[in-house]
């Protein structure tokens, strides 16, 4: 009896170091670029935009899009290999002309599949980095929809200076939609950032965003400027917010994005 109580007096402490660590939960958002963090197989990251408003100007009209309910569910399958599904479930687009006249559309988003690869890096390890293919499908209409099918790769890398700063990189190239809604043209970005974990509730992440369309009505370069915060009052919740804004008269005025992720 000693002998068992021994080993449970020592097992203990084991076991609430365990429990305190908890499952692995990383929510993608609320930045701009990706992630090679993937889904513990068995379980499932819901993450959710409550609000994400865009305003963009243009000669003397302006355009206002509003989506909500915008959902990312992921799957975890494998020990490094996760599965998402994602679906803008409402968006509104208002769209002011120089005349004045006002067009009003309602309507849900497109649908996204993809698959996440974590292909590099450990617990502890600095350098991480992975791959996540993914196709869009055609279910709105455009503007809040793209109106046809499209496809795309996402890669990101991280570097962890400290623990507590991280260099982030994440390279896209898409074969996006026209924007006539039909047709697909080259599309390829670059996303820069740093991460730094304010407290152990708390991460800042500021992003720099580059990014080149070749729409056959007009090829454009965007730049783009984001700051994020989250805040994580559990293990496996967390609330976020994201502002982002144009540097650059081809790229929208600004974006504010608020929304949260949790873990089940």
């Amino acid at each position: 009896m000693i002998r068992w109580a021994a080993l449970a007096l020592v097992a203990l402490p084991a076991a609430a170091a365990a429990q305190e660590d908890g499952p692995r939960f990383c929510p993608t958002r609320p930045s701009l670029g990706g992630s090679s963090c993937t889904t513990e197989p068995g379980r499932v990251h819901v993450e959710m935009s409550l609000i994400d408003w865009q305003r963009e100007d243009h000669g003397d009209g302006r355009d206002d899009r509003i989506l909500t309910a915008d959902l990312l569910t992921r799957f975890g399958v494998g020990s490094k290999t996760e599965v998402q599904v994602g679906f803008d479930a409402f968006g509104h687009d208002r769209e002011r002309n120089a005349s004045g006249s006002i067009d009003r559309l309602d309507d849900v988003g497109d649908v996204t599949i993809a698959v996440r690869q974590h292909l590099a890096g450990e617990e502890g390890k600095a350098f991480s980095a992975g791959i996540q293919p993914f196709v869009t499908i055609a279910v709105g209409k455009a503007p809040v929809g793209a109106g046809d099918w499209g496809a795309g790769m996402i890669v990101p890398v991280q570097y962890d200076l400290t623990k507590k700063l991280a260099v982030q990189f994440t390279a896209e190239g898409d074969a996006a939609v026209n924007e006539a809604g039909q047709g697909r043209h080259l599309a390829y970005s670059g996303i820069g950032g740093l991460r730094y974990k304010l407290t152990d509730m708390v991460n800042l992440v500021a992003e720099l965003e580059l990014e080149r369309d070749d729409d056959p009505m007009g090829h454009e370069t965007h730049a783009l400027a984001a700051w994020s915060v989250a805040w994580r009052p559990t293990k496996r919740f967390q609330l976020d917010a994201q502002a982002i804004a144009g540097l650059n008269r081809q790229s929208p005025n600004f974006r504010l994005v608020a929304g949260g992720a949790a873990l089940f």
